[in-house]
Formats: structure tokens, sequence, C-alpha cells
């Protein structure tokens, strides 16, 4: 289909040509075929010019319509330069973040679905559990028994209730819906409340407990923070033997505060070291206990609050998590 502006162009084009040409003729045979030639062959230039030119766009109309169609695997290279060339390389630049768009979409469904499937095992088991709990006691004249089941299916709801509630928090922080207060933490007030759940376990398990190093104040929200520092404790306390050993330990650099939380348990072994940050993880030393959400947790508030975590660990020795956190900054 000719464009009309064309059309218009080409006749105006061939008008000139004609009319120039007839005043060339009037003065002589010479300038009127001068005339004639150079209209000619500027209008033929201008034809040649413009058929390429829609022959672009409709390459560019061609490769949109299947881009629409869903087919993002089309390369546009272009090295060349004009309108058209920087039009066709940022369109090409565009595909490319659909591209990869599309990739991290497909990878978040199978993680969605994986992630799912996992959630669907950790509540079926202690379900389960409660099921089978609930149907005894029915027929069971045992006070003492009845009491024991009724243990057992209060201990499976406290497992539910802490796997839903961080399931909660895990997506509030991947959706980016949560605010985080912004206010000065003195790093050893954070830690002795961390520490405060754990108390009891502590003494019963006759696990010694050593807090050292100098208090530093970091910018945070404390209720987060000591959740991700309730996390590891507990990790750690689960892989601390009896009569074993936990120390805490405050220090600071330049820019940020380290609170490093050190045990003498099993420790990880170095395969698992490059996973214990992934959701539903569990690892080769894991508690029976454990479903893999406290320590992706831990590790999703830090960063959430410009920090990171570090471990360090060895088999049969301990494990380490060191916790940088930003120091706080009086603002001006």
């Amino acid at each position: 289909m000719i464009d009309k502006k064309f059309k218009i162009v080409l006749s105006l084009s061939l008008s000139l040509t004609l009319l120039f040409s007839a005043f060339g003729f009037f003065y002589g045979v010479v300038p009127g075929l001068l005339c004639l030639f150079c209209g000619f062959s500027v209008t033929a230039a201008y034809i040649i010019f413009t058929k390429n030119r829609f022959k672009k766009i409709e390459e560019l109309n061609n490769y949109l319509d299947a881009v629409c169609a869903g087919k993002l695997d089309l390369d546009l290279p272009d090295n060349s330069e004009g309108e058209l060339s920087i039009l066709k390389n940022n369109l090409y630049k565009v595909i490319a973040m659909l591209r990869f768009q599309n990739d991290q979409l497909k990878k978040d469904k199978l993680y969605l679905a994986d992630s799912m499937t996992d959630i669907s095992h950790q509540l079926k088991t202690p379900l389960t559990s409660m099921m089978v709990m609930s149907d005894i006691l029915k027929d069971e004249q045992s006070a003492a028994k009845r009491n024991d089941f009724v243990e057992i299916i209060q201990t499976q709801l406290e497992k539910m209730r802490w796997l839903i509630q961080n399931l909660l928090k895990l997506s509030k922080l991947d959706a980016g819906t949560v605010e985080f207060k912004e206010e000065k933490l003195s790093a050893k007030d954070v830690v002795e409340q961390s520490l405060k759940p754990f108390l009891i376990n502590l003494d019963l398990r006759e696990i010694k407990l050593s807090k050292s190093g100098s208090d530093f104040s970091f910018n945070g929200d404390k209720g987060w923070i000591t959740e991700a520092i309730s996390n590891i404790i507990k990790n750690d306390i689960e892989h601390t033997p009896c009569a074993g050993t936990i120390d805490i330990k405050l220090s600071n650099t330049a820019l940020f505060g380290i609170i490093s939380i050190s045990d003498n348990g099993c420790g990880i072994d170095e395969e698992d070291q490059k996973h214990i940050f992934e959701r539903f993880y569990r690892g080769k030393n894991s508690s029976p206990d454990s479903v893999g959400i406290g320590l992706p947790l831990s590790q999703a508030i830090i960063r959430q609050h410009g920090g990171k975590i570090k471990v360090k660990s060895k088999i049969q020795e301990g494990t380490t998590f060191e916790l940088y956190l930003p120091l706080y900054i009086e603002k001006a």
C-alpha cells in the first residue's frame, strides 16, 4: 500500500521536473534534456530511498506483530545509523528486557509451585498427626493418655502456628509491603530481647551462654531485627549438645556493627552451607522438627535493613553466624 504523502511528493517532483524541463527546452535542447535528466534522477533516488524506508518499517511492524504473538526469541541486530536504526535498537532493548522478565516469570512460577508443594507437605504432617490423635481421643478412657494426646496435638498446633506466621512474614517481605521503623537501636538490648524466649531451654539443657564485646548502635526495626536474631539463636540451640556452649560477641568496623553468634555443635556440612538460606532446605544435620524457614527469614530481614549474614562452620567443631548491620548515623 503506497503512502498518501509519498504520492503527493512524487506527483510534485514529477510536475516540477516537467515544468523546469519545459523552461529548459525553451532555451535549447541541451538545457531541457539536462533538467529532464536531473529531475528524473532525483525522483528515482527518492523512490528507491522511500521504498527501502517502507521496507524497514514493514520489517519492524512484522517484528512487533511476532512479539505481540508471544515470540520473544527473535533477534533484530542493526549496526547502521539513522532514525530507524535507533528505533530498531531501542525496540531490541525493550524486547530483551521483556524476554528476561518472561524467563524470570517462568522461574517464579516454578518456584511458587515448588513452594506450595513444600508448604503442603509441612502442613500435612501435623494435620495427619492431629487427626489420628483426635480419633483416638474419642474412645480413650484413660485420663493420663488423653492428656498425653492433648499435649501432642498442642505441640503440632504450635508447629503449624509458627510455620504459618513465618510464611506470612516472608510473603510480606517478598511483596515489599513491610514498612520498617527507623530507630536507634542498641545491639546489646536487641540481643537480650532475642534471648528471652530461650533462657529456660538453655538452662534445662545446661548450655553455657557467654556474651562479650562492646555495644554499638544501628538503624532498624526492633521487632523485625529481634525476629532475625531469634531464628539464628534457635538454630544454634537445636544444633548444640547438652552442656554445650553458645557465644555471642559484639564488635564493629567503620561502617558495620557485627553480631557474632557461635556454637560448638555438630556444624554444617560444606555442601549444605551453600543452601542453608534457601527456603525449605534441610541439611544433613538438620533437626527433625526443622522446616527450613528460620534462616531464610533472618537473611531477608537483615538484607532489608541494608546488612548481610555470613556463616562459618566446620563439622564437629561448630558454627558461627555473623550479622553485619549498618551503624547508626545521626541525621543532621
